[in-house]
This record gives structure tokens, sequence and C-alpha cells, in this order.
């Protein structure tokens, strides 16, 4: 299985947003620049999930279905073995992928001119899709100390007005791919409770854990937070399917869960089949063992990356606890901001996503993404040390 993570693959001209879009975003020609922006995987995914897809087109009938309890039981059955999470299938609602689930928690559980919580640096679709929705977003700081994010509650809380009804939360965080202790989330929940916030955890990176690591679901971590917890999963990233479009809403309360509900009867929203089909093969034994090859090819790009990339002066890749998503911190340098993504963009031809964009604290970072070929990556780190070789 290995074998299929660095078989070089063309996805030029397939309407890739990675791969078609980077030109006119970045200003980087495809022709001979390196897509490492989006989370967006470059090679394909697992084999039960193509044999799934073949399945299902086979017969060449695509009509209405009406039964999720396969796709729930599956979804059951990876929070458990993978995670330690035991849910009930009832907790499970269907979205069109996440940033639906996200616009939707923000519709039920906030009204316009509300404030939303965000620690930042983070995901940069959460703002977005805050003030999107009519929303304020209160954006608190993380600490960077040292390599690691921490968060300081206490400041958080001093920057509160009450005007607060949600927190969005990260974990595993992105772009850091930093992973929040067992305590951590307690503290968080905890701080959701006193602040009567809904606590929204985005956990679609969950599955991608570098060795040595563990990842704790926030209502095994906290299941007092019950109460006021929707939990965010899908198979996007780790299966590369985000094109299908499917997420999971796991809502534990079934107050929330009801609201919720509603709401989706009302916009007449349902599952799509294919995505139905492609996560409830992913989500088995077959789709596991890919996982855990995956995760194995992305710790040797890790590897490789940070040991390039850690050479050049004034650089530093942080520590990958989680995610494919490499956070470099160009502040060493003493560049400008400007002058820092001129190089990587102009002079390594590497579209990578500019910290800026992820709030307070990305003001001197890149993320790059390593979910792609081990010779692609290679070649990224020689571009990068030569396009900044003049800190040698």
């Amino acid at each position: 299985m290995l074998a299929n993570f660095d078989r070089l693959i063309d996805r030029r001209g397939t309407h890739s947003s990675k791969w078609d879009a980077m030109e006119p975003l970045f200003g980087v020609s495809s022709d001979d620049g390196l897509a490492m922006w989006t989370a967006d995987s470059d090679y394909p995914t697992a084999p039960c999930v193509i044999e799934a897809v073949r399945a299902a087109a086979d017969p060449g009938i695509f009509g209405y279905f009406f039964d999720d309890s396969d796709y729930h039981n599956a979804i059951c059955w990876w929070m458990e073995h993978r995670h330690g999470w035991k849910i009930d299938p009832d907790w499970i609602l269907t979205s069109a992928g996440l940033g639906n689930a996200i616009g939707l928690c923000l519709d039920v559980y906030t009204d316009p001119g509300d404030s939303v919580v965000i620690f930042s640096p983070v995901y940069h679709e959460f703002a977005n899709k805050i003030e999107r929705a009519g929303r304020q977003v209160r954006e608190i700081p993380l600490v960077l100390a040292d390599t690691r994010y921490e968060i300081d509650l206490d400041a958080a809380q001093a920057q509160l007005t009450g005007a607060e009804k949600m927190l969005i939360w990260c974990s595993p965080q992105n772009p850091s791919g930093r992973i929040w202790s067992a305590d951590e989330l307690r503290a968080v929940a905890e701080f959701a409770r006193a602040n009567d916030l809904i606590l929204l955890s985005d956990e679609v990176h969950h599955d991608l854990i570098m060795p040595g690591h563990r990842f704790v679901p926030l209502n095994v971590a906290a299941p007092e937070a019950r109460d006021r917890l929707v939990v965010l999963t899908a198979a996007s990233k780790t299966f590369n399917i985000a094109g299908q479009r499917t997420g999971n809403m796991i809502i534990p309360d079934a107050a929330l869960r009801d609201a919720m509900l509603k709401r989706m009867k009302a916009l007449d929203l349902s599952s799509n089949r294919l995505g139905v089909e492609m996560v409830t093969a992913a989500y088995s034994p077959e789709g596991a063992a890919w996982v855990d090859a995956q995760v194995a090819h992305l710790n040797r790009n890790r590897e490789t990356f940070d040991t390039m990339i850690n050479a050049i002066p004034g650089v530093r890749s942080l520590p990958l606890e989680s995610t494919y998503l490499a956070w470099v911190d160009f502040s060493g340098t003493g560049m400008s901001f400007a002058e820092v993504e001129e190089r990587v963009k102009g002079r390594a031809r590497i579209a990578a996503s500019p910290g800026p964009a992820f709030g307070q604290g990305g003001e001197t970072f890149l993320r790059f993404n390593l979910a792609t070929q081990h010779a692609r990556v290679d070649m990224a780190g020689a571009r990068l040390q030569e396009a900044f070789s003049d800190l040698q």
C-alpha cells in the first residue's frame, strides 16, 4: 500500500482547486510549480473506497435512497476502535461537508450580531464563515511557547464582553498540528460552560496522528460538556474525499440535535449517496490499515521536510504532532512577510498558505501541505534552501 503514496500523479487540468487554481491565486505556474497550500492530498484514496465507488456505479442507477444505517454503524465503529469514543448512531447528522456544518451551526445556535470565539492562529475559514453569517469574530491569540501553542484562558476570559454565544475549537489544531491534552480539553469545556457558550469542536484531522502522539476526542475528555457540544468529523481529509461534500455533526444532546434536525429538514438537506458509500467503505478494518500506511508515509515526509527547512538559518518548522500541514516560521530571517512570500512563490515556485490569513500569530508563517509524493517534498525542501541560500 505504501508504494501508492509515491506514484506521481499529474492533477493539472482536472479542475483540481489545489493545482489548477494555483496560478490565479498565487501567481505560481502549474507548469513547474508545487502546490502545497490547500488541505488536499495528491495520491489515490484507499482501495476499499475506490472499490465502493465502482460497485455503486456498476448498476448505472443513481436514484433516491433512504437507509443510512450502514453508514452510521461504520462511523460508530470507527470512533470506538480508532478513538475510544463510543457514540450512539442517533447522534449523527450528515452535512454537505464540514464547511456547511459550521454554517449550519452558526445559523441554528447563534443570532446575527452575536460574537463567536476562536483561538488564533487557526483555520482561516472559521473567521470567514462567522463574518459571512453576520456574526462577530472574537479572536483570542494562542501563546507560542517555544515551538508549541498554549492556551491562556485567564487572558481569554478578560477579552470576553458577554456577547459571545459560541466557541469554535480546532482539535487537532490547524495550522500548527498541535494535539491538545485531555486536561486542556477539559479546561476549554469548563471555559465554555462558565460563559454559556455552545462548543463546536472541529476534529476533522483526528486520524492523521504522528507516531508517539495520541488524539483524545473532546467528548471523551469532557463528557460533562455534552449539553453544549457539537463535534464535527469527516473522512474528507483522512481519505481525500472532500469533493464528495460529506461530513458529520455528532450531537449527543437531544435538544441541540432536534434544533439542528428541524433546520436541516426546513432546508431539505440530506446525505449524498456516493459520499455515504465511500465513507462506509473507508471506516472499516481495510480503511484503518490504509490510514496507518498513510501516516507512515506522512511521517517520512515530515522528517525530510523538517530536516531540510530547519537547516535554513532563521527558519523553523514547528514539530508536527498531527495533520499533514507543516507550520513554518520565517521570523528569524529578519525579512518582511512580503519578501519571504516573494522568495517562496517567485524563487522556489511553491504555492503555500499565507500565515496572516490564519489570524493573529500567523504574521511570520507559511503553511506547507506535505500530503504528496516524497519526491515532491524533497524537491520543495531543495527549492526553499536555494531560495534562501544567501542566509547560509
